[in-house]
């Protein structure tokens, strides 16, 4: 692929950086861990990743599935006792009761189950295994099914994956397939048929009406296509078909129902059917195997057509070594992990931290096909033009940190993604930008309109591989179009607030700021002018009466307050005392409006009073995005050694090794992003400023080669002296040699190339950073 150039606004061309690791002991790609985080229990963090086998931005994300239904977005969660299947499609760290895990498969001996049962043991086609025998690394995935006697492997390529099955001695063993199985609900039509002696082929239909992203609210509407390959020959096969009643919903709640499980458990069994299309159909391959007897499965994922799920096998998968591709999928992910050099840290932390780059790096996925077709948001097939089509964009929580990090790391997918939104919100006929994209559609979760800091952060860092001027006019339109999409754009744009609520609000103010940059970078001056103006309305919703951010009614009245720590009043996932800390876009402005005194005071009462789980609660509540940027903002106020000294703490204690590594629901990469970025040394509060303000770095030296197609530098490497737990605090610091004496760096100073060198100790250094003229950059003059 063609990548394409341009100029920063900061100053020099943007280029990729790709990571990677090398370590004494081992190369990070053998720290990651794909447990890290496989929870949906409160108890286990809630991270909701999966623990299966992917590759970077992969379309395909083998993994086992213990679970269909409920909020269990990933289909997997680590306290549970049994296996129900090995799906190739998932999203990780996501609520909302999750999507895809499609073409669930299942190695069985015995009789044949057509319903998943609950406790294994012979109750359904599940089975019971321990972690003891899990393996889980870097695009690999293995364990026992303990009822069966049967080894499972997974290993993924970017479009297929294939499956490893070593059975004992049985007369009656077999791979099943559950066609109609979907997390958070269910595929209503799919088609099977066999296309010749080792393979069949067919598709699932995955509508609104069969619940899944959002139990139907989410809007997601797609079909997945399948071509599987067996390596034996297909000789006593057949279909199962339950016949679900007619006029039956067959959303989340529905399927999880005792009453449509009886009728899934009493499918007709079709022996020797080799084509069906039907409402709820499985399929299922018999054989005799001698123990030790291994039979594999590849199979090849599209969202387009047929021919698309073949050809992508043909290209990821051409042969049967299964080693081969479960080496390919180490090597890709190896590749990740080569531009990066990172010394020191323990175990634990090395652990943490690339499994952090391995999260990240799930999405935004392929969602084009090898061929380069894809299913556009208009329901026909297009081709791309020099991108590749991405999809699972959760805006809302991604454009803080994820894209930031995509920006220095991987601007190649960071560009295929503004090329995607922009395909989706002309293809879809909506002419904005969604805010939380999924298989095309815009399921409208969550509020804001967070593409549009992601389009003007990756324009202002020269990443501008799309037709720009549509790009700012799709800006434009979202920031101002009166849709109905829950923004109650008519309402702010008339009142200067949204009545009742904080959140939406200060978002809106925020993403016209990003809108206006993008102006401003244009030469657009009457709309950058209005937009920026228009970012200052966060000022009318301060009441210093409370101290806080706080709602208003449509007249301008203040709404009842019942306290900061209180949920609701206007917020969303959070409350004022969270929200009222999100003025991205003038960090200043918010310290002068809230005096600096006060503000620093009443910054550190909210993390002295967090528990050091960081867990949901009502303080700095990390587990969620609103507060993501909050441990950076002291050093706007002078007070650099708090950012160093809460930043070091979230780290320590909200990430970590194992499964109990996250301490909130990973959201697609933000919470990985957040870390690693952090772990580095410095993070964003306004992604589309480039600024990055030091923290504390949690290594001993991070080196970033930087890719001379798009940087004037060779390398960037952090360098600490005398880093330990006790030594978080910043005592002097030198950029390429010369004496540094503020707490932030600019895009440029990274790009450019150079070492930022620290002195750690462990009480801190109060004179450093905190003179006036050493602050961050004020975006805003003082108000008058």
């Amino acid at each position: 692929m063609k990548i394409p150039h341009g100029l920063s606004t900061f100053g020099p061309s943007v280029a990729a950086l790709i990571l990677a690791y090398s370590a004494p002991a081992e190369s990070l790609v053998d720290s990651v861990n794909p447990m890290v985080g496989a929870s949906t229990s409160v108890d286990y963090g809630e991270g909701k990743t999966f623990p299966g086998a992917a590759t970077p931005f992969g379309l395909v994300q083998l993994s086992p599935d213990t679970i269909t239904g409920g909020d269990n977005g990933p289909g997997y969660s680590y306290e549970h006792k049994t296996i129900e299947g090995f799906s190739f499609t998932h999203m990780s760290g996501i609520g909302w009761y999750g999507d895809f895990g499609n073409f669930l498969v299942m190695p069985t001996t015995g009789k044949l189950n057509t319903e998943r049962g609950v406790n294994g043991g012979g109750d359904g086609y599940r089975s019971r295994f321990s972690h003891d025998t899990e393996i889980a690394r870097a695009g690999y995935y293995s364990v026992r099914l303990d009822d069966y006697g049967i080894q499972a492997e997974a290993a993924a390529a970017p479009h297929a994956g294939m499956l490893r099955f070593t059975f004992p001695e049985h007369n009656q063993s077999r791979v099943q397939i559950d066609l109609a199985r979907r997390i958070g609900g269910t595929s209503t039509r799919q088609y099977v048929k066999v296309a010749d002696d080792h393979a069949i082929e067919g598709w699932m239909k995955c509508p609104p009406e069969g619940g899944g992203w959002g139990n139907g609210a989410g809007k997601a509407n797609y079909t997945v296509y399948f071509y599987a390959m067996f390596n034996r020959p297909i000789t006593n096969c057949g279909v199962w078909s339950a016949n679900i009643p007619a006029g039956w919903s067959r959303k989340r709640e529905d399927i999880e129902s005792q009453r449509y499980r009886k009728v899934v458990a009493a499918a007709k069994v079709l022996p020797g059917c080799k084509e069906e299309v039907g409402d709820h159909l499985g399929f299922y391959s018999e054989f005799s195997t001698t123990n030790g007897e291994i039979v594999l499965l590849k199979v090849g994922i599209s969202f387009v057509d047929l021919a698309g799920a073949k050809e992508n096998l043909e290209k990821d998968i051409p042969g049967w070594d299964f080693d081969s591709v479960k080496a390919g999928a180490h090597e890709r992910w190896a590749q990740v992990f080569d531009g990066i050099d990172v010394k020191g840290g323990s175990t634990g932390q090395r652990e943490a931290f690339a499994t952090a780059v391995y999260h990240s790096m799930l999405d935004p996925r392929a969602y084009s096909d090898v061929n380069s077709n894809y299913t556009g948001a208009d329901g026909n097939v297009h081709r791309t033009d020099g991108f590749t089509y991405r999809t699972i964009f959760s805006g809302w929580d991604v454009y803080r940190s994820e894209f930031t990090f995509l920006s220095l790391v991987r601007p190649d997918v960071m560009n295929d993604m503004v090329n995607s939104l922009m395909q989706q919100a002309e293809l879809s006929g909506n002419g904005y930008l969604a805010r939380w994209e999924i298989a095309t559609a815009e399921s409208g979760c969550m509020i804001g309109d967070p593409a549009v800091s992601v389009f003007t952060e990756a324009y202002r860092k020269g990443i501008r591989g799309y037709a720009v001027r549509r790009a700012f006019d799709l800006c434009l339109h979202t920031v101002d179009y009166p849709k109905d999409n829950g923004n109650h754009h008519a309402e702010y744009a008339r009142l200067g607030f949204v009545p009742g609520s904080i959140s939406i609000t200060l978002e809106s103010a925020y993403f016209d700021y990003c809108a206006g940059r993008f102006a401003e970078a244009l030469g657009d001056t009457n709309d950058a002018v209005r937009l920026l103006k228009r970012s200052q309305n966060y000022r009318g919703l301060y009441d210093p009466a409370v101290g806080n951010m706080r709602a208003k009614n449509a007249d301008g009245s203040w709404t009842q307050w019942r306290g900061a720590i209180v949920e609701g009043q206007g917020c969303v996932e959070s409350n004022p005392y969270q929200q009222g800390w999100f003025v991205p876009q003038d960090p200043a402005g918010l310290i002068d409006l809230m005096g600096k005194d006060y503000f620093v005071n009443y910054l550190t009462e909210f993390f002295e009073k967090t528990p050091l789980s960081f867990k949901w609660n009502e303080y700095c509540n990390h587990a969620n995005e609103p507060v993501h940027h909050t441990a950076y903002l002291f050093a706007y106020a002078g007070k650099p050694w708090l950012t160093q000294k809460w930043a070091r703490t979230i780290m320590d204690h909200a990430y970590g090794p194992g499964v109990k590594g996250l301490c909130g629901n990973e959201d697609v990469g933000q919470m990985s992003a957040w870390y690693i970025l952090s772990a580095i040394g410095f993070h964003p509060v306004s992604p589309v400023d480039g600024v990055y303000i030091i923290g504390s770095p949690l290594f001993d030296e991070v080196t970033i080669k930087l890719d001379s197609h798009y940087y004037t530098g060779k390398t960037f490497t952090v360098k600490t002296h005398n880093n330990s737990a006790e030594n978080i605090y910043i005592q002097s610091a030198t950029l390429n040699g010369q004496p540094l004496n503020r707490a932030w760096l600019r895009h440029e100073d990274v790009v450019a190339g150079g070492t930022l060198e620290l002195m750690m100790g462990p009480k801190p250094n109060e004179s450093w950073g905190s003179a006036s003229d050493e602050l961050p950059p004020r975006n805003f003059p003082p108000h008058s």
